[in-house]
C-alpha cells in the first residue's frame, strides 16, 4: 500500500507542481493514515470504506487534534482517494459525503507599528550577525514574505535598482514584490559589510541570507533568531515570522490599501484568505472608537 503513496507524491510533483513543504504535509498525513490501517489489518486500499475513515478521524479527535488539523487531513485523504480511483487502484471513493469540520476563524496576532520598529531596531548592527538580522527583519516587514519564501531567496532574485525582489510562493508560483527604501538600504549594508565575511568559506553559496557557517539559513534558524530578538525587545506577545506578515498586511489596510493589492502582495490565491485582515482592522477600529469617543 505504501507504493501507491509514493506514486501519489510523485504525481503531486510532476502533475501538480506542489512545493516541498506541501508535499511533506501530504506525506506526513498519509503515513499516519497508513499506520492506522496497518494496525487495524486493512489489507488493501480497495478494502477501505467510509466507516474505516470515520473511525480514523474519530481517533484523531480523541487525540485532541485541532479542527484545522482534521480539516487538512480530510483534504489530504480526499485528494489521495480521488487519485486511487482515477488510477484504478480502487473502484470507489470512501471520502464521499465526509464533510470538513467547521473551522473557527482565529484572528492572527499582529504587532503595532511602534512594536515593529522596536523589534527591527533590536539587533546590534555593530556585529556582522546583527546587520544580517536587521536586514532580515526589514525584508520580512517590508514585503510580507512567508518564512519559506525568505529562506528561498537567492542573490539573483534581488533587483535593488528597481526596488523589487522575485520570490517563489506556494504552489511554486513566482511573484514580484516591491521593497521599501529602508529594506533596500539594509540589504545593501548586509551585502557589503556582513555577507562576505559569513560566506568566506562558502564563496559559491547563492542564498541571500546565510548562517554563521556561510550556508543558507533554515526556517528553524530564522524562527530561533526571532524568538531571541523578541525577548531582547521586551515584547510580550507570541511573535513568529508570520506575525510580521500579518502586521504588514494589517498596516497596509489600516493606511488605505485596497484588498486586491494586498492579496497580490501576499501571494494569496483566493481573496477570501486576505479578507481575514479586514476583520482585524474592524476590531482595531472598534477599540479606538471605545477608547476615544466620549459617549461610547
Amino acid at each position: 500500500m505504501n507504493e501507491q503513496i509514493i506514486d501519489y507524491l510523485h504525481y503531486l510533483t510532476i502533475e501538480r507542481g506542489l512545493s516541498e513543504n506541501t508535499k511533506t504535509n501530504y506525506r506526513r498525513d498519509l503515513e499516519k493514515y497508513l499506520d492506522y490501517l496497518t494496525l487495524h489489518q486493512v489489507p488493501s486500499w480497495q478494502a477501505v470504506d467510509r466507516f474505516i475513515v470515520i473511525d480514523f478521524l474519530q481517533e484523531l479527535k480523541e487525540e485532541k487534534k485541532s479542527p484545522a488539523t482534521l480539516a487538512r487531513m480530510i483534504t489530504s485523504l480526499r485528494q489521495f482517494h480521488q487519485f486511487l480511483r482515477q488510477e484504478r487502484f480502487t473502484d470507489h471513493n470512501p471520502m464521499q459525503h465526509i464533510e470538513l469540520p467547521k473551522k473557527a476563524q482565529k484572528l492572527p496576532d499582529i504587532l503595532s507599528l511602534s512594536e515593529v520598529e522596536q523589534l527591527i531596531e533590536t539587533p546590534d548592527t555593530n556585529e556582522i550577525l546583527g546587520i544580517r538580522d536587521r536586514a532580515i527583519l526589514e525584508v520580512l516587514y517590508a514585503t510580507g514574505l512567508r518564512v519559506s519564501e525568505l529562506v528561498g531567496l537567492r542573490l539573483e532574485d534581488l533587483h535593488l535598482s528597481m526596488g523589487l525582489l522575485k520570490t517563489i510562493g506556494k504552489g511554486d508560483k513566482e511573484r514580484i514584490v516591491p521593497l521599501g527604501d529602508l529594506a533596500i538600504e539594509w540589504i545593501e549594508c548586509y551585502l557589503a559589510q556582513s555577507r562576505p565575511s559569513l560566506t568566506a568559506k562558502q564563496p559559491d553559496e547563492t542564498h541571500l541570507f546565510v548562517n554563521r557557517h556561510g550556508k543558507g539559513l533554515s526556517r528553524q534558524g530564522i524562527w530561533k533568531n526571532l524568538k531571541g530578538l523578541v525577548r531582547q525587545a521586551g515584547i510580550h506577545k507570541n511573535v513568529t515570522p508570520h506575525t510580521l506578515r500579518h502586521s504588514f498586511a494589517t498596516h497596509l489596510l489600516e493606511n488605505g490599501a485596497d484588498l486586491r493589492t494586498v492579496q497580490e502582495l501576499l501571494g494569496h490565491a483566493d481573496i477570501s484568505t486576505t479578507q481575514i485582515y479586514t476583520h482585524i482592522t474592524k476590531k482595531r477600529m472598534t477599540e479606538v472608537y471605545k477608547q476615544f469617543f466620549p459617549r461610547a
